[in-house]
């Protein structure tokens, strides 16, 4: 299709400088841990970072990651033509906060584990583990190539940024720093691109709401065009956003980012305590609060700016997500270096969701194929490994995004891979912790049923789109634009239901037209619903036989508040803290379990004081916590 996007203005020096500086700095920061921990040379050191972390870079760096470009750039977009419900995702993001700190936290970071997916071979078995990971890896490249160029092309298309630059300056960038410093290079550069997205945000708001006639004027226009209908309580599940779909259905996708994946989760172990992994994960709920907000207010601001103009419907950009690039050019365009200081703060999410991934994916590569099979690497060899799998994944991801070049409509595919693997490796996850019987032919069956189910629906919708009475945006009107609408301006907003409907298969107007935020959902539910089936049909297991700690009762969960403040006796509260594991030991009579998991943390502790370092959360946490309830439980 021919673009019909136009430059509103063009880069000048100033903004180049600007977007250059952020990418300088990076470098800097890895160049600056890499002189700084030479002498700590083990894969433990690189890939988690010692485990000696603070809860503050880290929350910042949780917040950065997942608040890639595609939210800078495409959540106010959808805002301008949706409205504010956007922001109900607040509430998924406090579920989804809650959830990670309180249910699967605990589990992973007393077990000491690096790589998630072993846990997966604890409680089930080496196969299980492996295909997770293949899985983790696959959409991981996928989506971050993608996360890569399509920021990068809408800003080509309107701002005249080069495309090939930008992509190729992500990819080197974040390779160099991340082999270069590690875990710690990318939690504090996650830190400093942070802040930039919020000064980004923060600047287009100012002079967006200063061009729009004030707040007032924002509050009062954007209720008049209907953006300000918030509370859509309508159950319906094709509709594309409404209060359930955005809370519920934002709460499972989120939960399949946060609660199991990689990325988060070897952020929070590598924190000195589980106390200071919690606290990093509650930082970050207001990290994600601030920047939703930020994302919703651009996005009414934008469309009072335009209410009487809509450059979409006008035709003057070619498609949604090259709305905000356009808007910014225009209100900043005459301050030299503010439209550099916004494409850094879009790149700064993507800087930081790259970085995150090539780190993640390294690490889940060599704890669980490399340190497999060579089990007697020294220190500065697994060290070497972890950093050349870092440059391999660099490459690869860089490449993943010149691939979706050349994919066409492909790309929606590719973006959508991300949310219909996480239900199903969420459901995987949850059937191992919170279902002591579920055996391994339930978790494996379980995991093909969602996985196919979540993508039956997912492909089938991109296949058959939609209705339009379920994804038409607002009115958006070109009644006060001063120029002619080009050939297809007038029909942006508004596709013939009967032109969908012909030649349509019974289910594109049922099952494939659900909300895209339900696709996690149902990967979930066919998951641990198929896995209960299977195990319950073939057998459940004895969760006496469940090694200690690999399971948490939803009790734990919910409890956890009034157990944790209340006056307890010194017993009652060593078995509360340690939540599953003191449940795990009442029900194991033998102390074979307890045995082996003191070896674990002994083993861990071992590889931490070789290294140079010792280990709050090991050393206390874990060793001293193991001892007191193992005195208690056989007196």
């Amino acid at each position: 299709m021919e673009d019909k996007s136009h430059t509103v203005g063009t880069f000048q020096v100033g903004d180049y400088a600007v977007f250059a500086a952020l990418f300088v700095v990076s470098s800097g920061i890895g160049v600056f841990f890499a002189i700084k921990e030479r002498k700590k040379a083990s894969s433990k050191e690189f890939l988690v970072g010692g485990r000696q972390m603070s809860c503050g870079p880290v929350a910042l760096s949780l917040t950065a990651s997942f608040m890639s470009a595609v939210t800078v750039i495409g959540a106010p977009s959808d805002v301008y033509r949706y409205g504010a419900s956007y922001v109900i995702f607040g509430v998924a993001y406090t579920f989804v906060v809650f959830l990670t700190a309180e249910l699967f936290l605990p589990v992973f970071y007393r077990s000491g584990i690096t790589s998630t997916y072993e846990y997966l071979e604890l409680r089930f078995c080496k196969l299980v583990r492996v295909a997770a990971t293949l899985i983790y890896i696959i959409q991981t490249i996928l989506y971050t190539g993608v996360v890569v160029y399509a920021p990068a092309l809408a800003l080509n298309q309107v701002t005249g940024f080069d495309l090939w630059g930008s992509i190729f300056a992500t990819g080197i960038v974040c390779t160099f720093y991340c082999t270069l410093g590690g875990l710690k290079a990318v939690v504090w550069t996650d830190a400093f691109q942070m802040v930039v997205m919020v000064v980004g945000f923060l600047t287009v708001l100012i002079q967006g709401a200063s061009r729009a006639g004030g707040i007032e004027s924002v509050w009062s226009t954007a209720h008049t065009g209907g953006r300000m209908d918030v509370f859509d309580f309508d159950v319906n599940p094709l509709r594309r956003h409404t209060f359930w779909t955005l809370s519920v259905g934002g709460t499972f996708t989120w939960l399949g980012i946060y609660g199991v994946n990689q990325s988060t989760i070897q952020r929070c172990i590598s924190c000195k305590t589980e106390g200071h992994a919690r606290w990093a994960l509650y930082l970050n709920l207001l990290g994600l609060w601030i920047i939703l907000f930020c994302a919703v207010v651009s996005g009414l601001i934008m469309y009072t700016f335009y209410s009487r103009c809509d450059p979409w419907s006008a035709g003057s950009v070619s498609a949604p997500d090259q709305l905000m690039p356009y808007f910014v050019m225009e209100i900043l365009g005459a301050f030299p270096g503010l439209p550099g200081l916004f494409v850094a703060c879009a790149f700064s999410g993507t800087l930081s969701t790259v970085a995150a991934s090539i780190n993640a994916l390294a690490t889940v590569t060599y704890e669980d194929f490399v340190s497999q099979c060579y089990r007697d690497l020294s220190n500065r060899a697994a060290n070497w490994i972890s950093k050349a799998l870092c440059v391999v994944f660099g490459v690869a991801c860089t490449t993943m995004a010149v691939a979706a070049s050349y994919m066409g409509g492909i790309v929606q595919a590719a973006l959508s891979i991300h949310g219909m693997c996480g239900g199903p490796m969420l459901g995987l996850f949850s059937l191992g912790i919170l279902f002591p019987v579920t055996n391994l032919k339930g978790a494996v069956g379980g995991l093909i049923v969602g996985i196919t189910l979540s993508f039956w629906v997912g492909v089938g919708a991109f296949i058959y789109p939609a209705p339009s009475n379920n994804t038409r945006p607002l009115e958006l009107s070109t009644a006060g634009c001063n120029f002619n609408l080009t050939a297809d301006g007038s029909n942006q907003t508004s596709v013939s239901v009967s032109a969908l409907t012909s030649d349509r298969y019974w289910l594109a107007d049922s099952w494939y037209s659900m909300s895209y935020l339900y696709y996690s959902a149902v990967g979930f539910i066919g998951t641990v619903a198929a896995g209960l089936l299977i195990t319950l049909l073939t057998g459940p297991m004895d969760p006496k036989k469940v090694k200690p700690g690999l399971t948490r009762s939803v009790k734990d969960v919910i409890c956890f508040c009034s157990e944790k403040f209340m006056h307890a006796d010194f017993n009652l509260s060593i078995l509360n803290d340690l939540g599953d594991f003191g449940m795990a030991w009442e029900k194991h009579t033998d102390t074979e379990g307890v045995i082996k998991m003191e070896e674990k943390v002994k083993s861990d502790n071992d590889n931490l004081h070789e290294n140079g370092y010792t280990n709050a959360a090991f050393d206390h946490n874990e060793t001293s916590q193991v001892k007191q309830s193992f005195n208690f439980l056989t007196k």
